[in-house]
């Protein structure tokens, strides 16, 4: 248990950020969700959409320390390239 006044607000401003960081990861893992669902809809266009609005809450996340900046960035490249392939595009050179 924490016996220092310093010791004690460390304590407090911890509860605090734990509880932004789970928003913020709850939050991310919810947009992820929506492009999962699109793609195993088979629905290209709110695949792309969903992405959209997914890449940069899982880059905002990185930039955080919420997660990885390299996990983050694998992340986003595999759906996008998992959307590419629903729409029946090539990859870029």
């Amino acid at each position: 248990m924490a016996n220092t006044a310093s010791a004690k607000k460390a304590v407090r401003k911890i509860a605090r950020r734990t509880a932004v960081n789970k928003a913020r990861r709850s939050q991310m893992r919810t947009y992820v969700k929506k492009v999962e669902e699109a793609l195993a809809a088979g629905n290209a266009a709110a695949a792309a959409a969903a992405l959209t609005d997914a890449e940069p809450r899982m880059m905002r996340a990185a930039q955080k320390g919420i997660v990885h900046k390299n996990t983050a960035a694998r992340k986003v490249s595999r759906l996008a390239a998992r959307v590419r392939t629903l729409m029946g595009q090539k990859k870029p050179a």
